[in-house]
């Protein structure tokens, strides 16, 4: 008889938001505009390379979802919004979070784009990429390979963002479904995640 393995379960949809300057503005809307009991974890991968996150003590006032900052092997879970700590890259691995060392300690970083690479070899679920506000591109070069895997991708529209800089790296990726304001964004979770629950 086969053994039900940790890992089977896992495999509702993951929604990896990256952002950076302006990224609060773009999280809050976001996530007001989400029900709680939908299915889907939120993951917001947020640039900080030495300055502790607040996330985790700020975000909860915008959602009745539990806003946890991610520790090593915490499993991930649906109707949860994780927070990435600082100084940290982050991988998934048997349906759970894994942090290391930060691989890019001087420029700009690459958490995004390292977080979003690890999921889509690790995930069996499906996969939505949202970048929103920020300076640099982090990100962008990973979206290609979320749509390979048939991820879903989406950019905060630039006009809508505090720094349009983020959003327009990944649009100019050329791998973007849908280019939408935060709000909008959240609507589109909310559809693609009925979808899913239906399959």
């Amino acid at each position: 008889m086969k053994t039900k393995t940790k890992n089977s379960t896992k495999n509702f949809p993951v929604v990896c938001v990256g952002g950076s300057a302006g990224g609060l503005d773009a999280y809050t809307r976001l996530l007001k505009n989400l029900p709680s009991d939908m299915g889907v974890a939120i993951v917001i991968v947020n640039h900080l390379r030495q300055v502790a996150t607040l996330l985790h003590e700020i975000l909860p006032k915008y959602t009745e979802m539990p806003v946890e900052l991610i520790t090593e092997k915490l499993d991930i879970e649906p109707n949860h919004v994780f927070i990435i700590p600082e100084k940290r890259d982050l991988h998934i691995l048997n349906g759970e979070f894994r942090l290391k060392p930060i691989s890019k300690p001087r420029g700009w970083p690459d958490v995004i784009t390292v977080f979003m690479r690890s999921m889509t070899e690790n995930w069996d679920g499906k996969l939505i990429a949202v970048i929103v506000s920020g300076y640099d591109g982090d990100g962008a070069a990973a979206l290609c390979g979320i749509k390979e895997v048939g991820g879903i991708t989406i950019a905060q529209k630039p006009e809508t963002a505090g720094q349009p800089d983020m959003p327009e790296s990944a649009i100019d990726s050329g791998c973007i479904d849908f280019v939408l304001s935060p709000e909008m964004i959240a609507h589109e979770i909310i559809r693609i995640a009925h979808a899913e629950s239906a399959v």
